[in-house]
C-alpha cells in the first residue's frame, strides 16, 4: 500500500479534504524546487504533486507550461526529479508524493527500470495524461503490481458508458478535471461538479479529488466542502514565477543574474508561495466547519 490510503483515512476521520499542492520539478533549478517541496508540507499540503517536465504537455495551461519549459532549460530530467523524491524521504516518509505528467519520459526510462527506482525513491503514485485506460499494460499494471498507485483523470465528458473503463484499474483516488479544457482556465460550477464528485465515488469506490482552475481560498473551500481533496497547481506555479524567482529567466535566456541574486529570488519565490499554499491550507481545513 502506498502513502495515499492511509492518507484519505485519516483526513476521512477529521472529516476534512486533502490539499494536494503541485509544483514542477526543476522549475526554476533544482535546488530552488527541491527547497519548496521539502517545505510544503509544513505549509498544510497534505499530498504533493511533482510534475515532471516534457516538451509537449498538452494538458497544461500557460503557467505550467513556462514551468516545463524553465525546468527544461535548467536541464531537469525524470532522473533528476527520482533524486529529488529521495531527498525528499530523508526528512518525510510520511506526505504522499505523485509524479504527474506524460508517458514519454516514462518509456524512454524504461518502464521496469522506472517503477523500481520511484518505488525506491519513495513515489507514491503517478498521473500519466495521456495513458488511457486501453494502455494499462504499458505503465498502470506494472507500477500498480510495484505498490504505486496509478491515479485516473475523469472529465466533464466522461459519460456513464467509459467511467467504468476508466475506473478499472484506478487505485489511490480517482483525479476530477472540472472543466473541459487545460489547466488554469476557468474552473467548474458547484453544483455539476458535487454531482460529477458523487457519481465518481459510486463508480469507483475511491477518493475523488477535484482540480483544474482552483487559484484562490475561497474556491479551493468551496469544492473541499464535497470533495475528497483539492488540488492547487497553477495558482502556486504562478506565485513562483511572479515573486521573483524566475527573473533572470524573464530577462532573457543571455542575462543570467549572479549567484547570489538568484539565491534571493529563490528564498523569495518559496517564501511566496509558501504563504499562499498555508492560505488555501487554512481555507480547505475549515470548509466543513462553517
Amino acid at each position: 500500500m502506498s502513502r495515499i490510503t492511509p492518507c484519505f483515512e485519516k483526513l476521512g476521520r477529521e472529516n476534512r479534504a486533502a490539499f494536494i499542492a503541485y509544483t514542477m520539478a526543476g522549475d526554476p533549478d533544482m535546488d530552488a524546487s527541491l527547497d519548496l517541496l521539502k517545505k510544503l508540507p509544513a505549509a498544510g499540503a497534505d499530498i504533493i504533486e511533482l510534475g515532471v517536465a516534457f516538451t509537449d504537455p498538452m494538458a497544461d495551461g500557460p503557467a505550467i507550461q513556462a514551468a516545463g519549459r524553465r525546468a527544461l532549460d535548467a536541464g531537469q530530467t525524470l532522473r533528476k526529479t527520482l533524486q529529488m523524491v529521495r531527498a525528499f524521504r530523508a526528512g518525510d516518509d510520511t506526505t504522499p508524493i505523485i509524479l504527474m505528467g506524460y508517458y514519454n519520459p516514462f518509456y524512454a526510462y524504461g518502464v521496469e527500470a522506472f517503477v523500481a527506482d520511484a518505488k525506491k525513491a519513495g513515489v507514491d503514485g503517478l498521473i500519466i495524461v495521456d495513458l488511457p485506460p486501453e494502455e494499462d499494460t504499458e505503465l498502470c499494471l506494472p507500477a500498480r503490481e510495484a505498490g504505486i498507485d496509478f491515479i485516473r483523470l475523469a472529465t466533464p465528458t466522461t459519460d456513464d458508458e467509459r467511467l467504468p473503463d476508466v475506473v478499472k484499474n484506478t487505485s489511490g483516488f480517482v483525479y476530477y478535471v472540472s472543466v473541459a479544457g487545460i489547466t488554469g482556465k476557468g474552473v467548474g460550477a458547484g453544483g455539476a461538479v458535487e454531482a460529477a464528485v458523487a457519481r465518481i465515488k459510486r463508480a469507483s469506490g475511491l477518493p475523488v479529488a477535484v482540480g483544474f482552475g482552483i487559484k484562490t481560498p475561497q474556491k479551493a473551500a468551496d469544492f473541499a466542502r464535497f470533495a475528497d481533496a483539492v488540488v492547487v497547481g497553477s495558482a502556486l506555479v504562478e506565485e513562483f514565477a511572479n515573486s521573483g524567482e524566475t527573473g533572470s529567466a524573464k530577462a532573457g535566456a543571455g542575462s543570467a543574474a549572479p549567484l547570489d541574486a538568484r539565491a534571493s529570488q529563490g528564498d523569495s519565490g518559496v517564501n511566496a508561495v509558501l504563504r499562499l499554499a498555508k492560505d488555501i491550507s487554512t481555507a480547505v481545513r475549515a470548509a466543513r466547519k462553517e
